[in-house]
């Protein structure tokens, strides 16, 4: 033990941050990885996709004092400027300045990340190169990155390591690049943010892929399937609700069949590690009934190569913005939206952090317990 341990983990776990994809929603993202580094939770590992892969880059891309001005400096680039004191008007009229400024995103792409392609033949049904297959090009992305990330600190061992998923084009399987291999690099990242039609897939190795949200938007199988030694306390942002009321416009049919689409499946994820996790145990119960003179040292190989018992804590951070029912809610680059969410991200995340349910006490024979965020007078958990 140490004078200086962290009272928010004293039993030094190891911490995952695990970030989804959600385009401008991210700024919610930002916002807890605030509260995170203000509490000096620094992340072991974060796993990221899309505009979490981004975000993760900015994060284990730099050293601990540049990586929330990192972060911040990213989404001020994107941030579109607001025509008009978006705290100063009425809801009505900041919805309408919001329409306008997506409108204008659409048109004119954001400066450092994506822009408009205007002479490509791709939306009249023209033949293209594959890199070009989209209606933006994301080589500002590629410069952005270049500048915010230091990818040879990334790549160095022993500081965060960094996950970022995509999927290959021509086979369909989802791609994660690590860190850990040593030669992560900003095609990673901008291949991971590359959802078509909007953005043409990028080639890594020769192979082309697209935006590991495809496959699965929450990457928290990435983090799972290794069933780590020692108990984890993994932080999972979702910036995208998989409940919803029914919708009755054209605006809340497309809204709910995005936030459908790309909500998380990390339910069927912790079911499966559950049920692993069971299975380990039972194994070690019978294998210790065993004679001793049965035992061998293949075997006791063999079980320890399967993990030991350890708890996964999952803290689960929704983003609950309204956003008007806009389907193009993840292209809203306004400045006053990118700020309300980075904020809503920041309060979020330090309610959880006051909440603390990791700190309680857990048989060894809990597998995972999800810590949903807490009210402001309780909290809610469910252990499995």
């Amino acid at each position: 033990m140490t004078a200086n341990k962290n009272a928010l983990n004293p039993d030094n776990l190891r911490i995952v941050l695990v970030l989804q994809g959600g385009g401008a929603l991210g700024a919610y993202q930002a916002g807890v990885y605030q509260a995170l580094h203000e509490h000096d939770l620094v992340p072991d590992w974060i796993v990221g996709t899309s505009i979490g892969a981004i975000n993760a880059a900015l994060i284990a891309g730099n050293h601990k004092d540049d990586r929330l001005k990192r972060v911040k400096a990213f989404w001020d680039r994107v941030a579109h400027p607001d025509s008009v004191d978006m705290a100063k008007v009425s809801d009505d009229q900041r919805r309408r300045s919001i329409m306008l400024n997506t409108a204008d995103t659409f048109v004119r792409g954001i400066p450092g990340f994506f822009a408009p392609r205007y002479f490509s033949g791709f939306p009249f049904g023209m033949t293209v190169p594959p890199e070009d297959a989209s209606f933006y090009d994301t080589r500002p992305l590629h410069a952005t990155l270049e500048e915010l990330v230091d990818f040879d600190y990334l790549n160095e061992d022993g500081g965060v390591r960094l996950t970022v998923n995509a999927i290959s084009v021509t086979t369909g399987q989802l791609r994660a690049f690590d860190s850990t291999d040593g030669d992560l690099c900003a095609a990673h990242v901008r291949a991971s943010c590359s959802l078509p039609p909007a953005f043409a897939p990028v080639r890594v190795d020769g192979e082309l892929y697209w935006d590991g949200g495809l496959y699965s938007n929450t990457p928290l199988e990435s983090v799972l399937k290794e069933l780590p030694e020692g108990d984890t306390l993994c932080f999972m942002v979702d910036l995208w609700s998989a409940h919803g009321g029914e919708p009755v416009t054209m605006d809340q049919v497309n809204t709910r069949q995005k936030d459908v689409t790309y909500a998380s499946r990390s339910r069927r994820h912790i079911d499966d590690y559950v049920t692993a996790h069971r299975m380990q145990h039972k194994l070690r119960e019978l294998y210790a009934r065993v004679p001793a003179s049965e035992h061998s040292e293949a075997d006791r190989a063999e079980l320890a190569a399967l993990g030991v018992g350890s708890t996964m804590h999952i803290v689960r951070l929704p983003y609950a913005g309204r956003d008007w029912n806009m389907a193009a809610k993840d292209v809203n680059f306004s400045k006053g939206s990118i700020e309300w969410r980075w904020d809503q991200g920041y309060r979020d995340a330090l309610r959880a952090l006051k909440h603390a349910g990791w700190l309680n006490a857990f048989t060894d024979e809990t597998a995972v317990v999800v810590h949903e965020l807490p009210s402001h007078d309780a909290g809610s958990r469910q252990a499995d």
